[in-house]
């Protein structure tokens, strides 16, 4: 018996599931050339367009001067350098907390908070639509799983009366596939009611939300007595990489003393974090990026609704355009980068059947001029697409 690769692959390839990488042969910025074609595009998660910010770029080839460019080892070994020790301090105090410890990836800061904290008698309760790797880490604690309906307060207090031993609920801030905010203050007051922690990962909302860029939380006015462990990620709207979990004291010496992913993960390059510091800097000093990217918002959702389009309720840079079709959605993006706009087509697994979608992302770096190309372009496209339904 061997394992059928092939006829696994066409059938995804008949059913328009077919995933296919973009080759970028340019760095992150709203023009790009991908494929070989000169393309605008709305699909990175650059929120604040700090990826290729000069500054940044900076501070990381002279942190790379300074540091060399491997972190040599984990951080328990010898890997735990002056730069990273620094981030996690300044991460600590944009976030309000006592501490903050550094990941490699949001993956692995995920994985490593649940099943450090969870195991066999506990209980995890996560939004029926977190990120995969919030999924994975429920399901890899041996807790008790347990899925709530999405952003619904009265299916969280039902499954919590259910709930045995230590009980986290885990959502994301910002949902990634449809943009919504995740009803926090109802959550963490069902959260506290039952003896609950709420852990928070923000990948998507550091940045955008907030007065000063610090997330979900920030926007909600809440505090770490209502949100115990917070994740963001550092690829995102910070344009660098990596994640970090802020929290307690206690939080973050029982991750570096049980957490499997940090314990036996190389860190990540000390110039890695040096560019973050100089991204965070940018992040907090200039709102002008969060003045421009809320415009941007306000105007696509105003132009998507004079087109006919059907938006979800999303009031940060991720603005899908719901399609339900994955082949309707497919073409839609491809008649769009033939016009040489780079749009991606999400289709199921990562969203439920039958709500494929065009997923638009936006960033300050888009320009007006740029944004009206693309809502042009959409009422060019769309009635052709629609012809098909």
């Amino acid at each position: 018996m061997s394992f059928n690769l092939t006829a696994r692959l066409a059938e995804r390839q008949a059913a328009d599931l077919y995933r296919r990488r973009p080759l970028l042969q340019t760095p992150q910025r709203p023009q790009i050339r991908a494929d070989d074609q000169e393309l605008l595009a709305f699909c990175s998660n650059d929120y604040l367009g700090l990826a290729n910010h000069p500054e940044v770029i900076r501070a990381m080839q002279q942190g790379a001067e300074q540091w060399g460019v491997g972190g040599g080892a984990s951080h328990l070994v010898i890997g735990h350098s002056t730069p990273h020790h620094e981030l996690e301090e300044a991460l600590a105090a944009f976030t309000g907390r006592s501490r903050a410890l550094l990941f490699s990836t949001g993956y692995m800061a995920n994985l490593a908070v649940v099943t450090a904290l969870l195991g066999q008698g506990d209980s995890v309760l996560e939004d029926r639509l977190n990120h995969a790797s919030l999924l994975d880490a429920g399901l890899l604690s041996g807790a008790r799983f347990s899925r709530y309906l999405h952003n619904d307060t009265v299916s969280l207090a039902n499954r919590l009366r259910k709930a045995t031993g230590n009980s986290l609920v885990v959502t994301d801030g910002v949902f990634s596939m449809d943009g919504d905010l995740a009803d926090l203050p109802a959550l963490c007051a069902e959260a506290r009611a039952a003896g609950a922690w709420v852990m928070v990962d923000d990948a998507h909302g550091f940045g955008p939300l907030g007065a000063t860029g610090g997330g979900i939380v920030e926007h909600f006015g809440l505090g770490p007595d209502d949100v115990q462990v917070l994740v963001g990620t550092l690829g995102k709207a910070f344009g660098t990489a990596g994640a970090f979990v802020a929290g307690s004291e206690e939080l973050i010496e029982t991750l570096i003393q049980f957490a499997r992913p940090y314990i036996y993960t190389t860190s990540q390059p000390p110039a890695v974090a040096c560019a973050t510091l100089k991204s965070l800097e940018l992040l907090r000093s200039e709102n002008w990026r969060r003045e421009h990217l809320n415009r941007l918002i306000a105007r696509f959702r105003q132009g998507a609704a004079e087109i006919g389009l059907s938006l979800m309720d999303s009031p940060t840079p991720i603005q899908p355009v719901l399609v339900g079709d994955s082949a309707r959605a497919l073409k839609l993006s491809a008649l769009l980068k033939a016009r040489g706009l780079l749009v991606g087509a999400i289709r199921p697994p990562t969203v439920p059947a039958g709500s494929a979608r065009l997923r638009v992302t936006l960033s300050a770096a888009h320009s007006d001029a740029q944004l009206e190309r693309l809502l042009d372009a959409l009422a060019e496209c769309w009635p052709q697409v629609q012809a098909d339904a």
